[in-house]
């Protein structure tokens, strides 16, 4: 269904440089990327630009913007949000979701990927050691910096500086003006490795579930749609909140299959019981 077909990779980022590799290793397709469209329309992570939608919204919204520029009926983007660890709240975080949207065959396949591995953060910076110290903390120069007057003010911003000599010119410069400077880093992949790599894995997931078919109609997209707690405490049998199944469902025909024992495990550690460790 999607070999040897044109896929439009929705950026201006250069997330093509990993994304394209994994999707002609798998599907042999031939990418493109285009101008006639600007994805930072929707949102710009150094704020000038609110996202207004959810993440997954917006990465809805731009598949089908890519798709009315350019007439590609095969479109593949990202979209990444930072911030607290949905479960661990005082750890910084990078979520990612990647969509493949095939509006010849009206498929929708979705990946998510969570990671602890981020360089998120922002800090109002009062001299030059102050700057140099935050830049040594956000593996400066090999991931950029972003500097303007204060977080909520665009007036003057200098994004994706990567070298000391331009660090400091542009602090220098904001300093003089404002007599304020705000750093924070910068986010968008082609300034990020690590962010890069994040993409990178939701790559994979993504392809993962492309390629997982329907048994009953091999329509791709197979995927988890919940997760049904009660795992059984080794200790007392009761259910716990662990993982029992995963409940698959798929996207056209609806028939649904239970996995059990996703963890490859039958009983939960009693650490885990609400009963034996309340």
């Amino acid at each position: 269904m999607f070999e040897e077909r044109k896929l439009l990779i929705a950026t201006k980022h250069q997330k093509e440089l990993v994304i394209a590799p994994l999707f002609w290793e798998e599907f042999r397709n031939y990418y493109f990327t285009s101008d006639a469209f600007d994805t930072d329309s929707l949102g710009t992570f150094s704020g000038e630009i609110d996202r207004k939608e959810d993440a997954l919204s917006t990465l809805r919204e731009k598949c089908i913007i890519a798709n009315k520029a350019t007439n590609c009926d095969l479109v593949v983007a990202s979209e990444g949000s930072f911030g607290a660890h949905p479960t661990l709240f005082f750890v910084q975080a990078n979520e990612e979701f990647m969509m493949l949207k095939d509006f010849k065959n009206d498929i929708e396949i979705v990946a998510r990927e969570i990671s602890l591995e981020t360089n998120f953060n922002g800090k109002l910076i009062t001299n030059e050691a102050d700057l140099l110290e935050f830049a040594e903390k956000v593996n400066f120069p090999s991931h950029a910096i972003i500097l303007k007057p204060e977080e909520k003010n665009f007036s003057k911003i200098f994004k994706g500086i990567n070298t000391k000599d331009v660090l400091l010119k542009s602090y220098n410069e904001l300093k003089q003006e404002f007599n304020s400077v705000y750093a924070e880093t910068d986010m968008r992949a082609m300034f990020n490795p690590t962010r890069m790599k994040v993409i990178e894995q939701v790559t994979h997931k993504l392809i993962e579930k492309i390629k997982s078919l329907c048994p009953r109609c091999s329509f791709p997209g197979f995927d988890i749609v919940n997760a049904m707690p009660g795992l059984p405490c080794e200790n007392c049998l009761l259910p716990t909140r662990s993982t029992l199944s995963y409940l698959y469902q798929c996207k056209k025909c609806c028939y649904e299959k239970e996995l059990h024992y996703p963890r490859g495990i039958k009983f939960e550690d009693p650490t885990y019981c609400d009963n034996c460790n309340p």
